[in-house]
């Protein structure tokens, strides 16, 4: 039985719901925000809340967004030929961070999964279509996982059938591993990617 008050026992048990926290990572946590002002954990709750009154999905890209269209969609100096496919919006979140992409997104919100039950009408596969219309290129971003790897090759088929110049980011060792620390599907995609110096 715990020592603890049953209200801050309460919020460590939810704080611990989050990926990656803990138990003694939401206790440190709860303690935190035990100490800051009623207004911080006001502030706090009020940005929780306003996450979930405010932010849906674009209707276009199915990227979260404030406003329909999103600010990526409707942005008028993107490139509107080039629609980059992504698994989910941390995915669109890390390549906007790079700088070095402007085109289009389109958020599938998973991968296939046959072992899982998730099949192509549990994603964002048939609102895709209809967007092919004036793109000239496909980039999958997909992650390379086996689930990742079906889903591109199911894409492939269905986008192939339409005309459009399809691509995916390159794979293989990041910067800074050692060769001996990499897994062999990391080494296959590393030595069929690997470009003329």
């Amino acid at each position: 039985m715990s020592s603890l008050p049953t209200s801050l026992q309460t919020l460590i048990d939810q704080l611990s719901r989050f990926p990656g926290v803990g138990k003694k990572s939401a206790q440190r946590l709860a303690f935190f925000i035990l100490k800051n002002t009623r207004e911080d954990a006001v502030a706090m709750a009020k940005a929780i809340i306003d996450v979930k009154d405010r932010i849906s999905e674009c209707s276009q890209c199915h990227n979260i967004a404030e406003n329909d269209p999103c600010t990526i969609c409707g942005d008028a100096k993107r490139d509107h030929s080039t629609i980059c496919i992504v698994q989910d919006a941390m995915d669109v979140l890390a390549i906007e961070k790079t700088g070095r992409y402007r085109g289009l997104y389109h958020v599938l919100g998973g991968v296939l999964s046959p072992l899982n039950g998730i099949g192509p009408n549990d994603l964002h596969i048939d609102d895709l279509m209809p967007r092919l219309d004036g793109i000239n290129e496909i980039i999958f971003a997909i992650n390379p996982t086996r689930d990742g790897e079906t889903t591109s090759l199911y894409l492939s088929k269905l986008l192939k059938a339409r005309g459009v110049r399809i691509s995916r980011i390159a794979q293989g060792l990041p910067m800074g591993i050692d060769l001996e620390f990499a897994d062999e599907l990391t080494l296959t995609k590393a030595l069929e990617g690997r470009t003329i110096l």
